[in-house]
């Protein structure tokens, strides 16, 4: 495991090219996340084609990197940054191509350099039924070329 003390990655703060929400990325999903509270994120994303597994239903990666990317978000949007060390992820049930899709993510707290969170994709219905979620711990990371570790964190309220 890296060191405590020092992070054996530092971030660089463009992210154009992400895949998720990269908007120069032309093969990407161009999904972009807003700040949902003091902790978390949001974004929308409906299910394309290009993006399925199976056909007609969206594959289970592309499911999985929206909840990574909304909870490297929930870190951004506290001046925070990290890379995903662990997560646990249940599927409950597949998503078909063409669903409207709610994706939200949340830190719970934090452990000196690692980040407890959590992220849901629900299908946006009247009934917003769950989809997937995930359960993860983030390592934090330094900006390149900043000596900022962040905003210091306070437990949800």
């Amino acid at each position: 495991m890296p060191s405590e003390d020092k992070p054996a990655v530092r971030l660089i703060p463009s992210t154009n090219l992400c895949y998720v929400c990269g908007p120069d990325n032309a093969a990407g999903l161009h999904v972009q996340f807003v700040a949902d509270g003091d902790h978390g994120s949001r974004a929308s994303y409906t299910a394309r084609t290009e993006h399925d597994g199976w056909p007609g239903l969206l594959h289970g990666g592309v499911t999985f990197a929206l909840m990574d990317e909304a909870m490297a978000w929930a870190l951004h949007f506290q001046g925070l940054f990290g890379v995903t060390a662990r997560v646990e992820t249940r599927f409950r049930q597949p998503v078909q191509a063409g669903t409207e899709l709610t994706i939200r993510a949340w830190t719970l707290g934090r452990r000196r350099r690692l980040i407890d969170a959590r992220a849901e994709i629900r299908i946006d219905s009247e009934q917003k039924p769950l989809v997937a979620e995930a359960n993860a711990t983030l390592y934090l990371q330094k900006l390149a070329g900043s000596q900022d570790q962040g905003k210091p964190y306070q437990e949800n309220q």
